[in-house]
């Protein structure tokens, strides 16, 4: 499966949710926000959404900072 995540291209194996492609990316779904095919996702329910081949994504990072 080929997803474009933040403007690269990759490929996984297997078919993902948005929880389990945010575990992929060592990222803490509290800590972004996620929009897949230009539609901002609800956090609650990224264990619910299946990617598809050729989605794309953006993840914003939140970072602290002082």
């Amino acid at each position: 499966m080929n997803l474009c995540v933040n403007g690269q291209s990759r490929d996984y194996p297997t078919s993902l949710n948005v929880e389990q492609l945010l575990a992929t990316l060592e990222l803490n779904r509290d800590q972004v926000v996620v929009e897949l095919n230009r539609e901002i996702l609800v956090a609650d329910k990224y264990v619910d959404i299946q990617l598809k081949d050729g989605d794309t994504l953006e993840i914003i990072q939140f970072v602290g900072g002082g």
